[in-house]
């Protein structure tokens, strides 16, 4: 079963409040677990009245019977684990892999490998929070419940996660940080490809120099928004794409792969209230 524990943190709390007021669950999610007695006490009895004011400091359980991930568990190949905790976990990404699986079948990508780690450990569920493209290396977060899972959604849409890259690009950086704000739209000869268009979704991606180096030059990159390959294409829209990205004109490496890391994320913990910084 699919659980969490979790103690309040403000005096006369109740069960209605966090779920509906602090963690703004759904009306159909917090009806399906008031009907399903989802809330238990420290003795996992069964919280009957959710109106009741809780003391700081009580002990809750809180349970997901049906909340179960359906991914291929495939333990070969290494995870590395960053962070971890009852709500979130967050893994290395090497680059080459996917992070999820197009089909119920496919095994491969980075989900399976999570999945197993998270069957090993005796949970039944995770749903990666954010994704990277499959050839971005660097920190994923996943979500270990569906609390979890709508709240860090909800944090990504309201930009409340930050995200830094690291990246090396061609060329020389004369600029030793900038703002990139112009639109990105899907490319209509090439279905895997966007591009900078006026028709394209808002898009703004923060950047600092870092090292300029004889032929390429490494910067640090911010996401304010989060597009498909947004911080390829913006640096590709200003004449330095990231070194081994031939999809938008990078120069080739050696091992096929491009150089765009995803190195930090930092967030407020939905549910320490603390401010969480994990890096690659």
């Amino acid at each position: 079963m699919t659980y969490f524990h979790y103690q309040t943190q403000r005096p006369e709390q109740t069960v209605e409040q966090l779920l509906k007021e602090q963690w703004q669950g759904g009306k159909k999610t917090v009806h399906l677990m008031r009907m399903a007695k989802s809330v238990l006490d420290a003795n996992r009895t069964p919280i009957e009245d959710w109106r009741a004011p809780l003391a700081e400091g009580t002990e809750l359980i809180f349970t997901f019977p049906e909340a179960i991930s359906t991914y291929v568990p495939e333990a070969q190949g290494e995870l590395t684990v960053l962070y971890e905790d009852d709500h979130i976990l967050a893994v290395a990404k090497p680059a080459g892999i996917a992070v999820h699986p197009d089909g119920p079948d496919e095994t491969g990508t980075l989900m399976n490998r999570v999945i197993a780690y998270i069957q090993q450990h005796d949970g039944k569920y995770a749903e990666h929070i954010h994704r990277l493209d499959k050839g971005t290396s660097g920190v994923v977060l996943i979500a270990k419940h569906p609390i979890a899972k709508s709240l860090f959604d909800r944090m990504i849409e309201q930009n409340e996660l930050t995200r830094n890259y690291m990246a090396e690009v061609d060329g020389y950086v004369k600029r030793p940080r900038g703002t990139i704000k112009f639109p990105i739209g899907r490319d209509r000869h090439h279905p895997a490809k966007r591009i900078v268009s006026a028709s394209g979704q808002h898009a703004v991606t923060h950047f600092k120099v870092i090292e300029r180096k004889e032929d390429t030059t490494l910067v640090e990159a911010r996401l304010e928004t989060g597009r498909t390959h947004q911080i390829r294409v913006h640096l590709s829209h200003i004449g330095h794409p990231v070194k081994g990205d031939t999809l938008y004109g990078g120069s080739e490496t050696e091992d096929g792969q491009y150089r765009l890391t995803a190195t930090t994320v930092s967030f407020i913990h939905p549910f320490t209230e603390k401010q969480t910084t994990i890096e690659w």
